[in-house]
């Protein structure tokens, strides 16, 4: 599909679009467990369908969001348990020698073929945008090097952290040309580790980075979102150098501001927590909660109402934006 023509379509509905972010959930109606979907991509792709019927109203369809894949694809070790997402496990490399000797994964390797599965399957199944996920540079640089080393390193040794990116940043093109490949509508970049920057870090070691994906695969059939969760407002203006078609804010963001901010030609994505909010309050206090964000946001045609995690028994536009 035409996904450009999709965009500039939901911009002028003059509507709020809603695309659930959950496939977690999707995961209990089939009544597997996590491990199940994030290993077997054809479990993965059963429950992204059944989120779909069981919320038919929704605009587009997401993958899981797995933030372990591209590492794990790297050799990093992982933990990995029946109803988590796996986590990363110690450091891959700790200097700039082991950087130098880091290969750039094939996509044969760990679960990478199970991913590209679950992408292929969903969208040639379901009729509606589906996209795939992909972890950014940054933050797939951080959990091969950790994430606390490599904040000083960016100081300390600023060449060694950019030869990581490079790596990264190849491996993540071939990946998400790979996404693309299976007809998948677009990806999420999620970036959350590029939050933990200024602005002036945030472009240098993340942004031009991410530009360079897009400048590689976005087009008029593969759009680019960029989520940056750690973003309080302070690094907007690097986040918009990659030039994606749409961003994505976590709950510390102040989405009025972030309309303001943002081209009126991208989507503008967020922001309630998904912890305090979705996981804590009651269903009452989560359809509060949603209208008080419409009331400020609604109004802005390039807004979209993003659903996420861990909501049982709610009409969906009773459910609130993560």
């Amino acid at each position: 599909m035409n996904i450009t023509k999709w965009i500039e379509g939901l911009i002028a509905a003059r509507r709020c679009p809603v695309i659930p972010i959950m496939t977690h959930p999707g995961i209990e109606l089939l009544g597997r467990n996590v491990l199940d979907a994030v290993t077997n991509g054809r479990v993965h792709a059963e429950a992204i369908e059944a989120l779909n019927r069981h919320f038919p109203q929704s605009d587009a369809c997401t993958v899981i969001m797995d933030l372990t894949v591209e590492a794990e694809a790297f050799g990093a070790k992982l933990y990995m348990s029946d109803h988590e997402v796996p986590s990363v496990v110690g450091r891959l490399v700790t200097n700039a020698t082991q950087v130098k000797a880091v290969k750039i994964p094939n996509l044969n390797v760990g679960r990478i073929p199970e991913f590209l599965k679950a992408c292929r399957l969903a969208s040639s199944q379901i009729d509606k945008p589906v996209f795939g996920g992909c972890i950014g540079p940054y933050s797939l640089a951080g959990r091969l090097f950790d994430m606390t080393e490599i904040m000083m390193a960016i100081y300390t040794e600023p060449d060694t952290v950019c030869a990581l990116l490079e790596k990264c940043t190849t491996f993540l093109i071939s990946y998400c040309q790979a996404i693309k490949e299976t007809g998948a509508a677009g990806v999420i970049i999620a970036e959350p580790a590029a939050g933990l920057l200024s602005d002036d870090c945030c472009r240098e070691y993340s942004s031009i980075y991410v530009r360079r994906i897009v400048d590689q695969v976005q087009d008029d059939s593969f759009a680019i979102i960029l989520h940056n969760c750690g973003n309080t407002g302070h690094c907007t203006s690097a986040m918009l150098t990659a030039g994606a078609r749409g961003y994505h804010f976590g709950n510390q963001m102040d989405m009025t501001v972030a309309l303001a901010e943002c081209p009126q030609d991208v989507l503008v994505m967020g922001n309630l927590d998904p912890v305090g909010v979705f996981k804590m309050s009651t269903p009452e206090q989560v359809s509060k909660a949603t209208r008080q964000l419409l009331e400020q946001c609604g109004h802005s045609c390039s807004f979209i109402y993003w659903v996420s995690q861990k909501n049982r028994g709610l009409p969906i536009r009773a459910m609130a934006v993560a």
